[in-house]
Order: structure tokens, then sequence, then C-alpha cells
């Protein structure tokens, strides 16, 4: 379950579009299967400055809590806040309803520099 259109961070995170400026953010199956199920998710605001490995948020599950960090640079342009009140979405569909955050980037390029589908699931399954 490694959609091969995306792009992957080594610390679980997809992330999905980039040519137009804007890419979106989520957690891969393999991240919210570990993390089981999720209760609560902490977003940063619309508006918000992020550069490239910083945290942005929580997402916290009857497991643990995991740090959300930015998979690249740039201003968050929309957050989900379908997760307020239905933050299961990310163990339901994560790679669809269950995104996090849409970031406007500052250098397009940067989403290249990412794993593709292939080397992510080396990672995972090596």
């Amino acid at each position: 379950m490694i959609p091969e259109d995306l792009r992957y961070t080594a610390e679980h995170e997809w992330v999905a579009g980039g040519a137009d400026g804007v890419v979106r953010v989520g957690i891969t199956h393999f991240a919210q299967d570990a993390l089981g199920d999720i209760v609560y998710v902490q977003l940063p605001e619309v508006g918000s400055a992020v550069s490239v490995g910083e945290s942005v948020g929580e997402i916290e599950s009857t497991k643990s809590v995991s740090e959300i960090y930015a998979p690249v640079g740039g201003t968050v342009s929309a957050r989900n806040e379908a997760l307020g009140d239905t933050p299961e979405l990310i163990n339901s569909d994560p790679f669809g309803a269950g995104w996090l955050v849409e970031i406007t980037v500052v250098d397009r390029g940067a989403v290249d520099g990412l794993l593709s589908a292939g080397a992510y699931r080396e990672l995972t399954e090596g």
C-alpha cells in the first residue's frame, strides 16, 4: 500500500503534487498502522511558515504521541479541518480524506529530492 505517484520521507510522510507550487502532506499507511487508533491531531495554523524537518504538529493515538514534520519548506495554505472531529480518517484513508496540510512550497525542486515509492518501500520492508 505505497502509491507510486507520491513522494515520501523517512519520517513516514507522503507528499502529493507540487507542479503548481502547492503540495498536500499526510502520513503513510505504514505510519498510521504503527500508531494504532488515532484520537487527536494538532495541525499548524494556515499562514504559518514551515521549514524542512521542523515539527509542525502532533498525532496522538491510543499508543503514543508522534510529531508531524514538514517535508518541505514554505507556508501552510490549508489544513484538514475534518480531522478535528474525525481524526480516525487518518486510519481509514491515510492517502485520501486523512490528509493533514497543504503547503505552498518555497523550492518546487524540494519535492523531487524526497524518496520515491520504491525507495520508501525499501525503507519500510528492508
